[in-house]
């Protein structure tokens, strides 16, 4: 629903910020109570009652977890705050990918009694990828085993000594309320009724000495990250406010300090400093400089600086579509201003598009803006043509900006229509839904027929299978896809002959070939050799045998799966000068193929993928014995800190739905990346059960 027109905000006057960490830490209570704080909502929604602006969608208030990033935005001191609120379930880690690639500042959250997760190394190594600045918040410090210091602790050995202290917790636990800043050393109490509001007063005597030594430390940490403050620092001994101010913005800017706080957003504890902090310290899209972009017409990289007043352009990062609106398009303005009417092109398929109405977003709700200067996000509807990770920009300035690169999908599932005449619907609601997430991905598998849908966990794919018949209605089928076995030979075989001769009264069939096998090296191929000599087979018949050894190669001999690296060599033959035709010679090929592939010791080859986890030390000998009854092979162990990455390479077949095994067996703590590496021999045993099974499905079908 759209609202009246929203203020206008000049580039220095935005901060873009998103939230990210692990599942569970309190992304979302966080962007609400910063909502409520700042006075752009009246009521301070929880996750628990499906309350939340930014948790809107009925499927996470369904299961109340955050799908979906959302954008919200709220008035603080006179500064628009983009924030991008992003789940932290690694089935949606495209979302975060996608809010970080136009974030200024990312605020990682911990967990007070957790501390450092899997998940928050996954999303640290995207803000290192990204270089964006970051601020810590240790969160949920009113829990009754809170312990700030170990989580603190924890963040400075997994990401290093930059992790610099601003704020401590006086009286973590269940009567938490007061925070000490060791950067403006004063204390502040808050309100315990989820207001906001606090009072300021110098520090206690009992916590001075902590406060004195912690501020000293930051001064020294700042004084490092630069040489003319270090310079300063010698001289005085210290640095004065107006060094020392300029110091932590450059260092945050510069991701040579990485700032933590203290919080409780349930309570509302603590957010309100987070956001004056980045009013004063927190980059502007101004302050994070140029953008690398490649000019499409000169095709030469070079760095747009977001200059209010240059020629237009911006990067769509994020597409949805919703009912009664149509297709929403999130943008992030990187040059110049845009306004409702304006003409741009789509640099990534030319094709022009007009902007509607543009809007700033609290969740669903949408209020119209006359106008977003360079560094500000908003959503535009209706575009015809322009998806995710697309450029617009004038017809003037030409250039494309970098596509987020979204990550490998980690399950593969098969569907059905559950009702016949239902295929062309779910081809264009699977469409739609990729266009929407990108992380999603559909592959039309004629070689095995079937459909297959790819994505990031077993919840990403229920819920996009959820969403096909609630957007298209249509309902499917999921089931484990079949497995791309390949046949192979592992012999040579140099004489294979067969005659093709049919008589049925006027003009016959004769076509006679003589064959020889070899296999190749994994990986190479097909490869068809014509050696006859002397015309006994005549030329226009050779391209015949090799279209009959395609056709069986393709259908299969062992288990009806496709044939690879095999080089068929066509060397001897004869032919009738009225009965010979392409048809005899096609059939004459594919027999004498078939033939010799049983002759040339047949294989059955299995796809083998390279798998990435990542545990905590605990679960490593469950996880590296659960890999090895997989038939998996481990390649390599690092550790890093707490946790362990175990690299295995393991069959397909024995990794269906592994995500979903992997956290149940290390509680939610684990996750994994997968990749296809290579093909390899079946182990007979399995091979004998895969031709039976095929068999068996054969017969059903006859």
């Amino acid at each position: 629903m759209a609202i009246a027109s929203a203020k206008e905000y000049t580039s220095e006057k935005i901060r873009n910020i998103a939230l990210i960490g692990h599942g569970g830490s309190g992304k979302t209570t966080m962007s609400e109570a910063m909502l409520f704080t700042s006075g752009t909502s009246t009521r301070f929604g929880r996750v628990e009652d499906g309350s939340t602006v930014s948790d809107y969608h009925p499927d996470e208030i369904e299961r109340k977890i955050s799908i979906n990033s959302s954008l919200l935005h709220c008035d603080w001191e006179g500064y628009k705050f983009n924030i991008l609120d992003t789940p932290g379930y690694s089935d949606f880690t495209g979302e975060v990918l996608s809010s970080l690639r136009v974030a200024d500042i990312a605020v990682v959250l911990l967990k007070a009694v957790e501390g450092t997760e899997v998940g928050t190394e996954i999303v640290w190594n995207y803000t290192k990828n990204y270089q964006t600045p970051t601020v810590i918040v240790v969160n949920k410090l009113d829990n009754e085993n809170a312990e700030f210091d170990r989580s603190f602790g924890s963040a400075k050995t997994r990401f290093g000594n930059d992790v610099t202290l601003i704020q401590f917790p006086v009286n973590e636990g269940l009567a938490f309320d007061c925070v000490v800043d060791v950067l403006k050393m004063k204390m502040y109490k808050f309100n315990r009724d989820g207001s906001g509001k606090f009072t300021e007063s110098d520090i206690p005597a009992e916590q001075k000495e902590r406060a004195e030594a912690l501020h000293e430390e930051l001064i020294e940490k700042i004084a490092e990250t630069d040489e003319e403050l270090m310079n300063k620092f010698f001289e005085d001994g210290t640095l004065h406010d107006a060094d020392l101010q300029k110091g932590l913005k450059i260092a945050l800017n510069t991701q040579k300090i990485f700032p933590v706080f203290c919080a409780a957003a349930s309570m509302n504890i603590g957010l309100g400093s987070v956001l004056s902090f980045l009013v004063q310290y927190g980059p502007s899209p101004l302050e994070r400089g140029p953008a690398a972009a490649m000019d499409i017409q000169k095709k030469l990289q070079l760095q747009v600086a977001p200059d209010p007043a240059a020629q237009p352009s911006l990067f769509a990062f994020k597409t949805i579509s919703e009912q009664h609106v149509g297709e929403l398009s999130f943008f992030r303005v990187y040059s110049g201003t845009v306004t409702p009417g304006l003409d741009l092109t789509n640099i990534s398929n030319g094709k022009s598009e007009r902007l509607g109405q543009i809007f700033v977003m609290n969740g669903k709700e949408r209020r119209d803006v006359a106008k977003l200067v360079a560094g500000d996000i908003g959503a535009v509807v209706k575009l015809k043509d322009t998806h995710t990770n697309n450029t617009l920009s004038s017809k003037a300035f030409s250039v494309t900006y970098p596509a987020i690169q979204f990550p490998e999908p980690v399950i593969r599932m098969a569907i059905a229509a559950k009702s016949k005449g239902d295929e062309d619907k779910i081809g264009t609601g699977l469409h739609y839904l990729h266009e929407e997430d990108p992380t999603f991905l559909v592959q039309v598998d004629g070689e095995l027929s079937q459909t297959v849908i790819a994505g990031q966990g077993e919840l990403h794919l229920l819920i996009v299978t959820k969403r096909l018949k609630e957007k298209y209605g249509v309902e499917v089928e999921l089931k484990e896809p079949k497995i791309p076995y390949k046949e192979a030979i592992k012999a040579r075989v140099e004489e294979v002959e067969y005659k093709h001769k049919k008589q049925t009264g006027g003009r016959g069939q004769f076509g006679h070939v003589y064959l020889k096998l070899e296999p190749l090296p994994r990986g190479t191929g097909f490869q068809f050799e014509d050696e006859i000599v002397g015309g006994v087979v005549p030329g226009r018949f050779v391209p015949a045998v090799e279209k009959g050894v395609i056709e069986t190669m393709t259908r299969g001999v062992l288990a009806g799966y496709q044939i690879v690296d095999v080089r068929v060599t066509i060397f001897d033959g004869s032919y009738h000068a009225v009965d010979s035709d392409e048809h005899s010679f096609k059939i004459a090929g594919a027999m004498a193929f078939k033939k010799g592939f049983l002759e040339a010791k047949p294989v059955l080859l299995e796809p083998i993928n390279e798998i990435e986890v990542i545990v905590p030390d605990e679960y490593m000998g469950d996880v590296m014995g659960d890999i090895s009854g997989r038939r998996g092979k481990i390649s390599g162990m690092e550790s890093e800190g707490p946790f362990q990455k175990i690299k295995a390479l393991v069959p397909m077949s024995e990794i269906h739905k592994y995500s979903t095994i992997l956290r149940s067996m290390t509680q939610g703590r684990g996750v994994y990346r997968t990749k296809f590496n290579h093909y390899e021999e079946l182990p007979r045993e399995q091979a004998e059960k895969v031709i039976a099974a095929k068999e068996k499905a054969k017969e059903e079908d006859d």
